[in-house]
């Protein structure tokens, strides 16, 4: 211990000495940085290998010429793949959390020290380097809204290398809000500790439910500051900047293939390597030999066959993830060619939220105006993006077979994996029929009209009495009762968001001018306006009791229908207690009772705000077992928190509190 703190000591003494607030040049391969020297050495972090194949592989843009700084001044990078940075030192790193399974990853144990958070604080931060790494920034483009945007890049994350573990696996690093790039635009490349803390405790969530995705190692904050505009109305404040350690085998996205494009026809925005592609097969040979081998090695003398398979796979893999996603009520919120993995990896977390209420059409965004990217509308927005890439992979793929691959795998294999999954939360685990998908539209109907909550509901249907005449029906149905919405939160839901002089206004545009409404875009939010108005009206004239009434008729009806089906899944089985028992452990398997709801996150971030990161840690612990403990397992005591608006204790599994409702999460 004595000798780890006086390593650890001699690096922190020598990191001091490195100018805060100033951005160092960054080494070509092979060369040394004249203050390379100056770098403290790592401790717990010193068996981290790190090999750098993709900047071996990919043209990599020389630095310009110039004084200190301008490697990172905004610049279009044509020619290249990645651009050397340095990352930009924070004023008092400090540790906000470290995820112990995502760091196991990389062949990392658990901090052996007190002292392990202070070099955690410091190399995750990025104020020094860890030998072998070679900070990058990537180049790529994207289609945002729907809209070509042209270049875009890493503004606001850096390759810091790949590690290579003794198992044989290798692990890209990401410091993600490490200061500016040449792909930040008039940006400052910075994160804060709320949006840093979403997708830290995110990325961990989704995978301890088994969504494919990216991973979040640490997360780091600082007493540096900058200063946003929360909610684009004229009242910025300072917050720290927050940088976020994130693991996947490569973030390489859609978006890495759009840098060839030519003038969009649309927006006349090209993408910065037009006509290279040259870059696009270096690419594709990369990608496919280090993420595909297989496909690799069943094509190697068919270079059109080999991008084909590769296609096909990476179409499958996006229609399994976001059907994982729309079975666990999970919305991304800025689903843009350039948030979507190679990989079929959840990416990139800014405004995304879990379901309470059930709505197929919630959205998650405050920007997104057009509800472009609704729960409901998430699969066909992938299969969307899907076309994008196919487009980007011409010529070396014709785009008649890439849209042909498409059209016979993605909804096929979304549906596939959509139902496997619904039945595995409805514990229907013997038969698989055609009247399945009516019992899934019906429940989720059921659902919607009676404002169920969405986590909640599935996790209680395992306790559902399978025998007819169960002295348990009341009780249960009762206990589902308390997950449908009340009177106070659908008035709350359904509140009209436009000044009543403002819709007038709008719908005489509409029948005046109906050519000059069309242009403003307006239509699918004026619909949505409407909606609210018209619900609010008749939720005014709805008693609690009157509503209570009607959702037991609409639970009654399905729950009806639901033990039918369970029926069947129990003829032929010849042990009736097996089955149960099977029923019950597979659902408990497939419905969590935890999910990162937005105001447990926000609980945690004022929390973190106060400069208290135990709640923080405390949620990263619950969210690594998601799933209702199996019989003999460890106790999980009922997890309680305290209310952030009213101070009550609650638990994590409950529905939220009517302050959750007010909650706005923008991409910022």
């Amino acid at each position: 211990m004595a000798a780890y703190r006086a390593v650890l000591g001699g690096s922190l003494a020598a990191a001091r000495l490195l100018p805060l607030g100033r951005c160092h040049p960054s080494p070509a391969p092979g060369s040394t940085l004249s203050g390379a020297a100056m770098e403290p050495a790592p401790c717990w972090l010193a068996g981290l290998r790190f090999d750098n194949r993709a900047l071996r592989a990919l043209p990599v843009e020389a630095p310009p010429p110039g004084p200190e700084g301008a490697q990172s001044a905004p610049r279009q990078v044509p020619g290249a793949c990645f651009t050397r940075v340095r990352p930009t030192p924070l004023r008092q790193p400090r540790l906000v959390a470290l995820s112990e399974p995502a760091l196991a990853l990389l062949g990392l144990g658990a901090p052996p020290a007190r002292e392990a958070e202070a070099e955690a604080a410091l190399f995750f931060s990025g104020n020094a380097l860890l030998p072998g790494a070679e900070p990058a920034a990537h180049c790529y483009c994207g289609h945002q809204f729907g809209q070509f945007a042209g270049q875009l890049g890493d503004g606001a994350a850096m390759y810091l290398g790949e590690v290579c573990t003794a198992a044989g696996e290798r692990w890209e690093l990401q410091l993600k809000g490490a200061g500016p790039t040449p792909f930040s635009r008039q940006a400052d490349g910075r994160k804060v500790l709320r949006s840093s803390i979403r997708e830290f405790l995110c990325s961990e969530a989704m995978f301890h439910l088994g969504v494919p995705t990216t991973r979040a190692g640490a997360c780091v904050t600082s007493e540096s500051t900058v200063v946003r505009d929360v909610f684009y109305d004229g009242n910025p404040k300072y917050e720290q900047c927050t940088v976020v350690l994130r693991i996947a085998s490569t973030f390489i996205r859609f978006g890495s293939f759009e840098i060839f494009k030519s003038a969009d026809e649309h927006t006349g925005r090209a993408g910065p390597s037009v006509g290279r592609n040259d870059i696009r097969v270096q690419l594709l040979d990369y990608v496919i030999s280090s993420f595909y081998p297989e496909i690799q090695a069943a094509h190697a003398s068919d270079c059109v066959q080999r991008n084909a398979a590769f296609f096909r796979e990476v179409t499958r893999r996006t229609a399994w993830m976001v059907a994982e996603w729309q079975c666990v009520g999970f919305c991304h919120g800025v689903l843009n060619t350039d948030n979507m993995s190679i990989l079929g990896l959840t990416i990139d977390y800014g405004p995304f939220g879990f379901l309470d209420r059930y709505d197929p059409d919630h959205v998650c965004n405050a920007s997104d105006n057009t509800g472009r990217y609704a729960y409901s509308k998430q699969p066909e927005v992938c299969k969307w993006n899907l076309q994008k890439l196919a487009e980007a992979l011409q010529p070396e793929l014709p785009l008649e077979l890439g849209e042909a691959i498409l059209a016979e795998e993605f909804d096929a294999e979304f549906q596939r994996h959509y139902m496997q999954k619904m039945r595995r939360k409805l514990g229907l685990v013997q038969l698989e029929l055609e009247e399945d998908r009516a019992l899934v539209s019906k429940l989720l109907e059921t659902m919607h009209l009676t404002g169920a909550d969405f986590t909640n509901t599935f996790f209680l249907l395992s306790s559902f009495p399978v025998e007819l005449e169960s002295p348990g029906l009341a009780e249960f149905l009762a206990r589902l009762m308390e997950q449908c919405a009340s009177l106070e939160e659908l008035r709350l839901a359904f509140r009209p968001q436009m000044d009543p002089r403002q819709l007038s206004m709008m719908l005489m545009l509409a029948q005046s001018n109906p050519q000059l409404f069309a242009l403003m875009g307006t239509r699918a939010g004026i619909a949505r306006e409407l909606e609210r108005v018209e619900q609010q009206s008749r939720l005014e004239q709805l008693s609690m009791a009157e509503l209570q009434s009607r959702n037991q008729g609409h639970w009654a009806e399905w729950l009806q229908a639901y033990r039918a089906r369970l029926d069947k899944d129990l003829e032929g089985t010849g042990d009736a207690a097996a089955w149960q028992a099977e029923r019950v452990r597979v659902m408990h398997a497939n419905n969590p009772k935890y999910v990162l709801r937005n105001y447990i996150a926000q609980n945690a971030i004022e929390a973190a705000e106060r400069g208290d990161f135990s709640e923080v840690r405390r949620v990263l612990k619950l969210l690594e077992n998601p799933y209702h403990c199996e019989a003999g397992a460890a106790t999980d005591p009922e997890a309680t928190e305290a209310d952030g608006a009213d101070g009550r204790q609650r638990s994590y599994s409950s529905k939220p509190p009517l302050w959750a409702a007010e909650l706005c999460v923008t991409s910022s």
